[in-house]
């Protein structure tokens, strides 16, 4: 216990006194349950129906039965659906099954039978058990343990039953309800109301609101449900949801997803419940507080400024489904609300890879509210007509085939031709987000995703990386430079430092030093804002886009360096080029690598001049410098999932002594130069 608070006073350090007081408030708050079972605890049954209004559990059930949803959850025709997607229903059905077989595969731990009854308290990656105590007293960030929170957290956010929810839609077979009431009965039997490590954080209790809310609206009509103990156990917990959330609401002045989520969760509940006095302020304070955080969070380039790709497509989500649900409630959703859920779906269509796929940028634990389809977790294209068709907003039919899932289970079989009715016939172009300092270069076949912005989460860190000037580039349609990933979080502080590490991103590295120094080897989420970032000059044109930048995170060195990087992309010809510089005096140490796409193979062909082959295509790299610079090819690693991390080709650039200049170019080996080194220098 002493060893908790002493990690607490030492994280406490390096918060703000506006945080530090609210975190001290919340803590007396929580005093409360410390002493006692529950909030409902010893109430009876006529209580707890009385609170909305109605005479019984029955009633309450039906009640709740009539308020709208904002999904589909009504019985399923398979043949629709599957002409939507071709063989979905299959697929629903098959992953069904495995979940049946309680089977899941959770932050890349591979498929794992679980235990029943079922251990939601354990990190089976492993192996370790948290223990089932009050929640304030779990630390969760432990530097000592390989175990993961995240894990059990996944478990119990239930969404690996979305499948079996589906399946009950297209089939009524029942024993997709059994089971379901079966493992929310298991749940609740091993996790009492603010026990244990699935308690330990609001956002824990908010991500179930969301699952468990849906679950309702999927079975609420089934045999299986149709249990007086069952239902009145299920509710009541629902409503200790509710009340918990609001109560431990991670609002502590700068906030990210933690608080949308939770903002988000109140409003869900306070919809649900509809009738009585907690769920109606729910609703109220819950959208007052992510109308807030909509205007603070997402900038007003349409960017989340956590600094992080995958958690722009969460908090996407997060403002997202709240306001739908609203809109459904026939309540209102403001102009400027609007405007930047808009703005995030623009910036989700422009960050798009020709591939598909989303840039593996800052930190990613693969999060969503409600995932209805099985498209790799990095295919963020649903986003943009999720939110377009909602509000009739014209658009592309941007959707990859498998993330129309997400479409389907939201707006029903009308979903596919609404997308298409909206269909503006734009192309991907090149855009500058200049309040996140995202630049992104791109024509069909070719995208440069530069970032040139502060660290994140409002110059603290967050879930930004140390990625400045860095960049990935997907050149004639294949994917040849990405970023690393972020691989974990607190199951490994040494991994978690070094995926999020100047040297595992595509930036120039001066003396070995972090471009943003680590504030503690114990802050996982935090820097030192020394990189501010200075864009010199953005240019688009038909055949050409150039991007000069810079920042000052070298400035403290003893002798200060300014990395200054201009990159170029000649989109008639797919050709990529980029120049470092150094304004600055003295010897130095420079690392510039280069992570190259785990499907890169590399060979050298003659000094100086490189083979990468991917995907079935040839693109050759050659580089210029009035200097002597050492290339070599090192083992690197790229995460392209939470838990999951691949081997992959870096080709590094290293030079000692004088300031020296670098330019790096790559082309298709068909778009070749007629004079390379000639045309590079150019460049140079």
């Amino acid at each position: 216990m002493i060893g908790l608070w002493l990690n607490r006073i030492r994280r406490g350090i390096h918060r703000s006194p506006q945080e530090i007081r609210r975190r001290l408030a919340q803590e007396g708050r929580s005093l409360l349950d410390r002493f006692r079972v529950s909030p409902t605890y010893g109430l009876d049954d006529k209580w707890f129906v009385e609170q909305f209004g109605v005479s019984t559990i029955e009633d309450l059930w039906l009640q709740l039965s009539a308020r709208p949803y904002p999904t589909v959850t009504d019985p399923v025709d398979a043949a629709a659906l599957n002409e939507a997607i071709p063989h979905e229903a299959e697929r629903i059905l098959a992953a069904a099954e495995v979940a049946l077989a309680l089977e899941v595969d959770l932050l890349g731990s591979g498929p794992e039978t679980l235990s029943r009854p079922i251990l939601w308290d354990t990190d089976f990656k492993a192996e370790e058990e948290w223990p089932v105590k009050f929640f304030r007293d779990i630390d969760i960030l432990k530097p000592d343990s390989a175990s993961d929170v995240k894990v059990p957290w996944e478990l119990s956010r239930l969404q690996w039953l979305i499948p079996v929810g589906q399946a009950y839609m297209l089939t009524k077979n029942e024993k997709y309800a059994d089971f379901s009431r079966e493992v929310l009965t298991d749940w609740l039997e091993a996790n009492p109301y603010g026990r244990g490590v699935n308690w330990a954080v609001a956002m824990e209790a908010a991500m179930r609101i969301y699952t468990w809310t849906w679950l309702f609206h999927v079975f609420k009509k089934s045999q299986s449900w149709d249990d007086y103990d069952f239902r009145a156990a299920f509710l009541r917990s629902l409503y200790e949801h509710g009340i918990f959330t609001e109560r431990y609401i991670e609002d502590y002045g700068i906030n990210g997803n933690h608080c949308t989520a939770d903002a988000g969760a109140m409003v869900f509940a306070g919809l649900f419940f509809g009738a009585g006095k907690k769920p109606q302020r729910w609703l109220r304070e819950g959208w007052q507080q992510l109308t807030h955080e909509i205007a603070r969070q997402v900038l007003n380039d349409g960017t989340d400024f956590e600094g992080s790709v995958s958690y722009h497509r969460f908090v996407a989500e997060l403002f997202f489904w709240p306001a739908r649900y609203r809109r459904l409630a026939e309540l209102d959703v403001s102009a400027d609300y609007q405007q930047r859920l808009q703005g995030m779906a623009e910036f989700t269509r422009s960050y798009t890879n020709p591939d598909g796929l989303a840039p593996l940028w800052g930190d990613a634990d693969d999060g969503r509210v409600l995932p209805f389809g099985d498209q790799g977790l990095n295919d963020h294209s649903y986003l943009p007509d999720l939110i377009f068709i909602e509000w009739g907003i014209a658009g592309r039919d941007f959707a990859s085939v498998e993330a129309r899932a997400d479409l389907f289970w939201t707006f029903g079989p009308a979903s596919d031709p609404a997308a298409k009715s909206l269909t503006d016939g734009s192309e991907p172009m090149s855009r500058a987000f200049t309040d996140s300092g995202f630049y992104i270069m791109a024509n069909e076949q070719d995208q440069v995703f530069i970032d040139c912005g502060p660290v994140g989460f409002g110059g603290r860190g967050g879930h930004g990386h140390n990625d400045c000037l860095s960049f990935e580039a997907c050149l004639d349609g294949a994917s040849i430079i990405t970023d690393s990933g972020s691989y974990v979080y607190s199951a490994s502080y040494e991994q978690r430092n070094q995926f999020r590490s100047t040297a595992s991103h595509n930036t120039p590295m001066i003396d070995g030093e972090e471009q943003n120094r680590f504030v503690s080897d114990f802050e996982l989420f935090v820097f030192h804002n020394d990189a501010i970032p200075d864009v010199r000059e953005w240019r688009c044109e038909d055949q050409m886009d150039l991007f000069i930048g810079a920042h000052s995170g070298y400035q403290r060195l003893s002798s200060p360096v300014t990395p200054v990087r201009k990159i170029i992309l000649e989109k008639n010809h797919h050709r990529l080029i980029i120049c470092d510089e150094f304004a600055g005096t003295g010897d130095h140490q420079i690392s510039i690598p280069l992570h190259l796409s785990p499907d890169c193979i590399t060979t050298e062909i003659e000094p100086g001049r490189w083979l990468i082959k991917v995907l079935g295509k040839d693109f050759e790299l050659i580089y210029h410098s009035d200097s002597e610079w050492q290339i070599k090819v090192r083992p690197g690693w790229v995460s392209p999932s939470y838990g999951v991390k691949l081997e992959r080709p870096v080709l590094e650039f290293q030079h000692a002594g004088d300031l020296s200049a670098l330019s790096v170019g790559i082309y298709p080996t068909e778009q070749a130069p007629d004079a390379p080194q000639a045309w590079l220098a150019d460049f140079s």
